[in-house]
């Protein structure tokens, strides 16, 4: 199925036309299942809460917040969403936005997936402005959009390789208990497997280590608590799992390559 302009799946929440840029919003429940269709038009998914696995073509990646997608347009694709609600946020171009960009410097125009890039940052706080708009926001979330296609069209690195169901279970146990003290050796065992091989595997294809992979997933959640105003880097510590306040400020640094203080700043900043 070829989907209009505008039309995705799932629970639509809010939907905004803002600068040639269509702009969505939708939920979906806990394993739904999403059959292979397309889309009329190229679009950006930013993942905000939840989990889903995705097929397009011969290749599938996993989608975990914070995760920036970019669709082609007519690229097929199918979607598994996991044991909890999944909420998206989209952001379609419109055909005459891409031929004015291409006419001036080559665009992303293959399926990609961004993590831990500068667009990611940029996708959310489009998403933000688009949750609360004003006067301005048509003329901030212009200037943001042609930001992350910018940055989407610099050259990516390869995704990684599909894994198998084992460690799609140990991933899937990590993510839900993220903020826990675990061991590989509980890991391994709740899904059968040597601690050893568990570790080799989980590297090979998530291309980094279960520590640092837990540190990301823990960093990701205080980024979206330092979206709220009101809330303290402390008490943002303590939530995500951290001993403490400079715990969790090394930490941040190590992951985000700037303090939370720099972070929160740059997340608002017009």
């Amino acid at each position: 199925m070829r989907l209009a302009a505008g039309r995705f799946y799932g629970e639509t929440l809010k939907v905004q036309k803002v600068a040639g840029f269509g702009l969505t919003e939708a939920i979906y429940p806990p394993h739904y299942k999403i059959p292979q269709h397309s889309h009329e038009r190229p679009y950006f998914g930013l993942v905000l809460l939840g989990e889903y696995t995705e097929t397009y073509g011969n290749n599938s990646r996993t989608c975990t917040p914070s995760t920036l997608v970019f669709h082609p347009s007519d690229e097929r694709h199918s979607q598994n969403f996991y044991g909890k609600q999944t909420h998206l946020f989209r952001i379609e171009v419109c055909p005459n936005w891409l031929d004015q960009i291409s006419k001036r410097v080559p665009i992303q125009n293959k399926a990609a997936d961004f993590h831990e890039n500068p667009a990611c940052q940029l996708a959310t706080r489009l998403y933000y402005e688009f949750r609360d708009m004003d006067e301005v926001s048509p003329l901030v979330i212009e200037g943001l959009a042609l930001e992350i296609i910018g940055e989407v069209s610099r050259p990516s690195r390869p995704s990684a390789v599909l894994a198998p169901r084992w460690l799609r279970q140990a991933r899937e146990m990590i993510h839900e208990r993220a903020f826990e003290r675990l061991t590989l050796s509980q890991i391994a065992q709740a899904v059968g497997v040597h601690p050893v091989y568990l570790a080799r595997e989980f590297r090979r294809v998530f291309k980094c280590t279960v520590g640092e992979y837990i540190r990301k997933l823990r960093i990701q959640a205080a980024c979206r608590e330092m979206i709220r105003p009101d809330s303290s880097l402390a008490g943002i510590a303590a939530a995500c799992g951290f001993h403490d306040q400079s715990h969790f400020s090394k930490a941040f640094k190590q992951v985000m390559h700037m303090t939370p203080a720099a972070y929160r700043a740059r997340l608002f900043s017009r």
